[in-house]
């Protein structure tokens, strides 16, 4: 049996968790209070002693609860829920216990802060509880015996009734599990906080060692502590007043991120009426407004999103700090087809239902209930990545107000004739029983014959094959051969077309084929559409399920004949295909050919096929009456914008894409079959007067539009001129295309027709992805010119298209969709692999997926943070149309965040505590070449910024932030020049210097902060404040840079130390050539005039120092140099001599280079043989080619010239 060693204190949570977790255990173990056997080397309590008699010895409270849980299967049911449940191990042990400990222990400190931090971190809790019963999966598990055992102690001593009532979920779910019979035979009935008291430990209770047993060392008492101090620093932040405690040893993305976001919120931050008193008053730096692109209602954070928030937010930080008046407004699209397929499976698998069963009405409302319950999920994944919207403006498409103006807009459409009624092809979805729009169809490339799944069908479907047939000529033996690639549409087919220049045909003028499976007779038409090169020459027209063939059809007046009906199944066809399943008709047509003698062959056709992204049917062209826009002139106003000026898109590339579209617009379906969306607002009139005839449903002179059934009937009767009493009206049951209320986000979000526009509307920009530009983006444009008037922004810019590392599209299949929230947290490759397994990928894909996982990321996805995250995505937008996403180089950016935070944790030192900075940033004429130089790369940096933002070039901004926090402050001016002059200087050259590193981090910092707005605000807060800047409680609400102020950048200053810098790299080159790692050396400087002499002396320092260089001395060229020294030119100004006699073994380096120039020279030679191959130029590229000539040539060089060097010195 085996032996659980726990802590006799009735309050040590870890030894409960422990004790908890046993009780699952099928078989419990002996539990012992007295300390273990020191031949044990149990390192902690609790621990286990597996086995009888000693055995193998687990420590700790995560390990031994861990193994007694698994044992209980209590450690989740799969790989992703035990990643979760160690999630949450992690939270009670690095958040929750330390705050809990905070409070309760007076050892600790017994502060309201602690107490408002536990609250901070209880409150995360009672949001994720929300929803759930558990915090993983649907039963308790090793999650909720941790972090309940850790919440004991606030509900013990801490949390008054006040507390609990705040925290509503919390407070169920501790008291579900408490209640618990596993939980209760450890812990008996818990009493809850009436009021909380300070706790005195009693010393009957204490954990004191048994009287046989050694005693606690002193060492593991300072190791408890350190290790408790360290839990406690981790958490214990954001209040203001605690700003000025040091900074933690190491950067660490969960501690900086963990409470921002709240905090901006609550001061109001992001709200375009802070600092003012009406948003309506006149701003002298102007107005920013820009709205979220609406991301749907079912959807989850993905890296098209993280890419949209991080350049969107960057921007409107940056604005808001400029001083504008800046609003940021944040929506949601209802996401008519997404969002109904979601509730529809979500009916059938939990009631069995369909949405036919519950009736309209009932369904809508139970969208609605889904929509209020999980709907919101997307907001919270956007405050993750630290957008910084104004959420009390937060829209929802279907919300009253946006509702009332999509109403509005289809009533004045359709009353100007902008939108009319036709019956027209439309994309069909058999499964949704639903037109779709364009974006909605995914167009599979299929090489050849290829068997895909089509929902509805047992067995897959054959596509990517052309089949061949012939129609006979009426009265002849003639016969004309026709290809398709769906041939079951033949039974609709009313004509053959072929080119008018065709000559195999030019015989068939007039002619007719007749139809072999009923009584028809087809024309011959002669039409240019015909590819006289493809198949024979010969098409088949089907004018009713066919695009192409619907403008024959149109341009010849042939019969449309429908044989498809809503479900895929066949109809106004003969027997036996009537009420044939289509793809079933395919099989059985083809063998009814075949039996005819008509049949010629198939073979393989590489082809498209139309997919619809959301049911996965494959999409039929159906003719159906619905509602159109017409797009013509709203286009050509559109386009126009953009010719004339009024409207600038960026990059200006994306223009030929614009007026592609805009200037061969076709008009838009805004029909769905759906329930859940916007009712479109039109009734079908019957009129109870014999002298009106009945209309039809295409014709629209029986339709009319209302806001209400009472309006729409008093058009219909002035239109017919007939008393209201002899109409009946039947509303449109179709719903608007999602893009339609889209369309008009811009202006209905601020009340659109009934309220102001003219403070935010129009917007000043509109930034999204280069893939909507016609569906979303153009019909904005359209829309806000049709029915405002004005332009609805006046710019767009156009950001790249995420895909993987290797360029491939994101795809589920691939393996290859990145989570951004597991970039920003970190996750396990078996966490990773959880996901597919919940994915709905068939079992052969999620196998590839996994392959495609294993491959990008062996051991998962490291913690790298949003800054991190979305400062890469800045990063990565110079790549055009497509953005190839590596994850380590996002974990680079990571690097350059822990960077940052030791930069500033040694310049605080630096500083000293009783630093007052100066009034302003500015010069005062004492700076040394090095204070100069850094300003003056500051100012450029500035300038940098701010022109970038201007241009939309965020790589130019990134880059400027980075080269100038790491390659110039933190690796030039900060570690090796800023402590020479610090430390050994005099005492003003001493207050100069502190000045000049507090201007730059404090500037550095204002300027990457729209970017990285969690690192710039938590080390922001730690610097003291220029007595201008005390009411700028946040670096958010602080000025950005600009140029006017940070004025000092001089070219000859720049030039002057990129000399310098030059130097150092060579010198810095020629110690590593002879291996130099530590030992300074004697560096001669050969100046070629005296102006270069000058500017070494002035520089020698700066030099010496960075170079690592025993001295520095400048030498005229006339001169004469040492023997002994290497030689390496570092321009044409300048020789370097670095002295190498007497510091190392020569004779012993010229053997080391002897050998290595042997085997140079043989692999030079292997080279060549590799070279002399025929097949060499033509296999390998020209890049490496000329690599493999240069590489070891240059090596073999340079181990010469060393040789030769050495020689020369011995």
């Amino acid at each position: 049996m085996a032996s659980l060693y726990i802590s006799p204190h009735p309050d040590d949570f870890r030894s409960l968790m422990a004790l908890v977790a046993a009780e699952f255990c099928p078989s419990r173990p002996c539990t012992l209070i007295e300390d273990p056997p020191a031949s044990l080397a149990m390192c902690s309590r609790p621990g286990l002693v597996l086995g009888s008699g000693g055995g193998e010895v687990l420590s700790g409270a995560g390990a031994v609860a861990w193994y007694l849980a698994s044992q209980g299967k209590r450690t989740g049911s799969n790989a992703k829920q035990a990643s979760q449940v160690w999630q949450w191990l992690s939270f009670a042990d690095n958040e929750l216990t330390p705050v809990s400990c905070a409070v309760v222990f007076p050892l600790l400190g017994l502060q309201q802060s602690s107490h408002a931090e536990m609250m901070r971190v209880l409150n995360v809790l009672d949001k994720t509880l929300e929803p759930k019963t558990f915090l993983v999966g649907d039963s308790l598990t090793l999650a909720d015996i941790a972090v309940a055992t850790a919440a004991l102690l606030p509900f013990k001593y801490a949390l008054e009734p006040s507390n609990r009532k705040a925290l509503t979920n919390v407070t169920r779910w501790f008291l579900t599990c408490v209640n618990q019979p596993q939980f209760v035979k450890v812990l008996g009935q818990i009493s809850l906080c009436e009021k909380m008291v300070p706790v005195t430990p009693k010393p009957s209770v204490a954990i004191v060692p048994a009287a046989n047993a050694n005693p606690t060392t002193e060492a593991q008492l300072k190791k408890d502590a350190k290790n408790r101090e360290k839990l406690e620093k981790f958490q214990k932040k954001k209040e203001m007043e605690e700003k000025k405690n040091a900074l933690p040893d190491s950067y660490s993305p969960q501690y900086v991120e963990a409470a921002w976001y709240s905090w901006w919120e609550k001061q109001g931050y992001f709200k375009p009426e802070y600092g003012r008193k009406s948003i309506s008053e006149p701003n002298s730096r102007g107005v920013f407004m820009m709205c979220i692109p609406p991301p749907n209602v079912t959807g989850s954070l993905h890296l098209g999103h993280a890419l949209t928030n991080a350049i969107q937010d960057s921007l409107t930080r940056w604005h808001r700090m400029r001083g504008e008046t800046t609003l940021w407004n944040p929506g949601c699209d209802h996401a008519g087809i997404a969002t109904q397929v979601v509730v529809e499976k979500k009916l059938m698998r939990e009631r069995g239902m369909s949405r036919h069963d519950l009736g309209r009405d009932q369904f809508i409302q139970e969208v609605w209930k889904w929509k209020n319950e999980k709907g919101d999920r997307i907001y919270h994944q956007l405050k993750k990545l630290g957008s910084s919207l104004d959420w009390d403006r937060a829209c929802f498409t279907m919300d009253p107000k946006l509702s009332y103006a999509v109403q509005e807009a289809f009533i004045r459409l359709q009353e100007d004739g902008v939108i009319y009624r036709s019956k027209r092809l439309v994309n069909w979805s058999c499964t949704l029983n639903s037109a779709i729009s364009d974006i909605e169809v995914d167009k599979k490339e299929l090489t050849g014959r290829t068997l895909l799944p089509v929902p509805g069908y047992k067995d897959k479907v054959e596509f990517g094959v052309l089949v061949s047939f012939s129609y006979k000529i009426e009265g002849s033996d003639e016969e004309v051969i026709v290809a398709t690639t769906r041939i079951e549409t033949m039974l609709g087919d009313s004509a053959v077309a072929v080119h008018p220049a065709d000559p195999r045909y030019q015989h068939l003028k007039g002619k007719m084929v007749l139809h072999p499976f009923c009584d028809r007779k087809m024309p011959i038409v002669f039409d240019e559409f015909v590819d006289v090169n493809f198949g024979t020459g010969a098409v088949k027209i089907t004018p009713a399920h066919d695009h192409n063939d619907y403008e024959v059809g149109n341009r010849h007046n042939l019969a449309f004949i429908n044989v498809l009906d809503e479900n895929g199944l066949l109809i106004n066809v003969p027997a036996p295909f009537l009420g044939m399943k289509r793809f079933e008709a395919r099989k059985a047509v083809l063998q009814a050919l075949k039996d005819r003698g008509q049949f010629k062959e198939t073979k393989d056709n590489p082809m498209v096929v139309p997919v619809c992204s959301r049911s996965k049917d494959i999409v039929e062209p159906l003719l159906k009456p619905q509602w159109y826009v017409d797009c013509a002139d709203m286009g050509k106003q559109a386009a126009d914008s953009v010719r004339e000026g009024r409207l600038k898109i960026i990059p200006d590339h994306h223009h030929k894409t614009w007026f592609n579209w805009l200037d061969n617009i076709r008009d838009w379906c805004i029909s769905r079959q759906l329930w859940w969306g916007h009712r479109i607002p039109a009734y079908f009139v019957t009129v109870n007067d014999p002298s009106v005839k009945p209309g039809e449903d295409m014709d629209g002179h029986y339709w009319v539009s209302g806001r209400t059934e009472e309006e729409a009937r008093d058009k219909a009767a002035k239109r017919f001129n007939v008393s209201t009493d002899k109409i009946t009206l039947r509303q449109d049951e179709d719903v608007l295309d999602t893009w339609f209320s889209s369309g008009i986000f811009p202006f209905s979000i601020f009340g659109w027709p009934n309220e102001d526009l003219s403070v935010f509307y129009p917007g000043s920009l509109l930034e999204t992805g280069h893939d909507i530009l016609f569906f979303w983006v153009a019909r904005m444009v359209m829309m806000g010119l049709k029915l405002t008037g004005k332009l609805p922004f006046k710019e767009v810019y156009l950001h790249a298209v995420v895909r993987d590392a290797h360029g491939r599209k994101m795809s589920k299949s691939l393996g290859n969709v990145i989570d951004p929230l597991d970039v920003i947290t970190g996750i396990s490759l078996e966490g990773l692999y959880a996901q597919l397994q919940d994915s709905n990928l068939d079992p052969v894909e999620v196998e590839k997926a996994k392959q495609g996982q294993k491959s990008d990321y062996p051991t998962g996805i490291p913690e790298c943070g949003t800054d991190a995250l979305r400062f890469a995505l800045c990063a990565y937008t110079s790549q055009g149309r497509d953005i190839n996403m590596d994850v380590n180089r996002i974990l680079g950016y990571r690097h350059f965040c822990n960077k940052l935070w030791n930069a500033v944790k040694f310049a605080m030192r630096t500083l000293g505590d009783n630093f007052v900075p100066s009034e302003k940033a500015q010069l005062c004429g004492e700076e040394s070449v090095s204070d100069r130089w850094i300003l003056s790369r500051l100012c450029s940096a500035v300038g940098q910024c701010n022109a970038g933002f201007q241009a939309y070039d965020f790589p130019a901004i990134t880059t400027a932030i980075y080269n100038f926090w790491l390659y110039e402050l933190c690796d030039v001016y900060l570690v090796r020049v800023c402590l020479p002059v610090s430390d050994s200087g005099s005492q003003s050259q001493a207050v100069v210097c502190r000045q000049t590193l507090f201007t730059c981090l404090e500037t550095g910092l204002r300027l990457l902060a729209p970017i990285m707005p969690f690192v710039g605000e938590e080390l922001y807060q730690r610097l003291p404040r220029r007595r201008s800047q005390d009411d700028h409680s946040s670096i958010h609400v602080t000025p950005y840079p600009e140029t006017e102020e940070f004025c000092w950048h001089s070219e000859d200053v720049d030039r002057q130390m990129e000399f310098a810098m030059t130097v150092v790299r060579t010198i810095r080159s020629l110690r590593a050539d002879y291996n130099l790692t530590k030992t300074r050396a004697d560096c001669y400087l050969q100046c070629i005039d005296s102006e270069t002499m000058s500017l070494v002396e002035q520089y020698s320092l700066q030099i010496q120092t960075l170079s690592l260089s025993q001295t520095i001395q400048p030498v005229p060229a006339t001169g004469a140099v040492p023997e002994g020294c290497a030689v390496a030119i570092a321009s044409d100004r300048c020789t370097i001599h670095l002295m190498l006699k007497g510091l190392i073994d020569l004779e012993k380096e010229v053997a080391k280079l002897t050998v290595k120039k042997g085997e140079l020279e043989k692999q030079m030679d292997k080279l060549r043989e590799k070279m002399d191959k025929s097949d060499y130029k033509e296999k390998v590229p020209v890049k490496v080619q000329e690599l493999d000539a240069e590489k070891s040539q240059t090596e073999l060089e340079k181990a010469k010239e060393a040789i030769d060097n050495f020689k020369r010195m011995v």
